[in-house]
């Protein structure tokens, strides 16, 4: 009775939360990733929710273990962009009845430590600290529905959690006023938020895998600028990102936005979109007036009070034409 009422529309299914860590080596100079990677498959699994039927099933502990295999083998695992092709495509080349792999990869922030040198100031080979909140975000859907000869990929990059703040150069006036207005207009203002931008690549076409394993990312050796396979591309947009925000005489955080974001897509011609989402992080000038202290006119305040919620949350996307 139930099939004549529904069918099932969507199936989804895969591992998350696979916590990576990955020292490559050259001579006494390491590098380091940490990662928390998604994978989740789609593909002619549905006999497994409609007939109970597991045969259609790559368990998700395989899944996982697939994961840290790629990460051993993978000689792109130091960039997340490039890693979370080669497992998706691995996934997707493999398996017959899996047509789409998404994969997202956080990755967590670590720096080399600063120690002191012959010559001064220099990093050291092999010791790390966290230096920030921050992640990096990359999110690939690699598509073989077409055929395993034809697989195509889209990714999104971006960051999460960038906390950031200006004590002045930010004004906000000239907005709406009726009768549910109380908000003042100022001409100077602390602006802070916590940063979550994301920029979509055009979508690329991926080489099938050529060894018998099917575990290699054929990676072009012409890179297009401002793609995808340019590893440029995210410390350029993070650094505009940081730029603007700092030197822009702001009106709005609406505006200062539109300025990142546009100028990520003109920065990288394989760049479709860019999206920001800044949710404000409120600072409120504490009212001393019945001490007869000065604290609220702009010039004058001085000690705030940080304010968690309600908070504003301004959020667009920039298209390329």
């Amino acid at each position: 009775m139930s099939d004549e009422l529904s069918f099932l529309s969507h199936a989804r299914y895969g591992k998350d939360k696979v916590r990576v860590f990955r020292i490559v080596r050259e001579g006494k100079w390491h590098h380091i990733v940490e990662y928390n990677v998604q994978l989740l498959l789609e593909g002619d699994i549905a006999t497994s929710y409609t007939e109970a039927d597991n045969s259609v099933i790559v368990a998700t502990d395989s899944m996982k273990n697939i994961t840290y295999y790629v990460a051993k083998i993978s000689p792109h695992v130091l960039n997340p962009e490039r890693f979370a092709l080669h497992l998706g495509t691995h996934v997707v080349s493999k398996y017959a009845h899996i047509h789409k792999a998404f994969v997202t990869v956080e990755q967590l922030r670590w720096s080399r430590i600063p120690v002191t040198g012959e010559q001064g100031p220099e990093e050291h080979p092999h010791a790390f600290f966290r230096d920030g909140d921050d992640k990096r975000i990359v999110k690939a859907e690699v598509d073989a529905s077409q055929g395993k000869d034809s697989i195509v990929a889209t990714v999104t990059s971006g960051i999460s959690d960038l906390l950031v703040l200006k004590t002045t150069e930010s004004a906000f006036n000239n907005f709406v006023r009726d009768k549910y207005t109380t908000l003042k207009e100022v001409d100077d203002r602390i602006l802070s938020t916590s940063i979550d931008l994301s920029y979509t690549f055009a979508p690329i076409k991926v080489q099938k895998p050529s060894d018998t394993n099917l575990e290699e990312l054929l990676a072009p050796t012409d890179i297009p600028a401002g793609s995808v396979w340019d590893t440029t591309v995210p410390s350029k947009a993070r650094k505009v990102t940081l730029d603007i925000f700092a030197s822009d005489n702001s009106a709005s955080v609406q505006a200062t936005l539109y300025r990142m974001a546009s100028t990520i897509v003109a920065q990288n011609p394989g760049v479709n979109s860019v999206s920001y989402a800044l949710p404000n992080k409120h600072y409120i000038p504490v009212d001393m007036s019945y001490l007869g202290v000065e604290n609220i006119v702009p010039a004058q305040a001085e000690v705030f009070m940080p304010v968690a919620a309600p908070s504003g949350l301004i959020s667009a996307t920039v298209t390329r034409k």
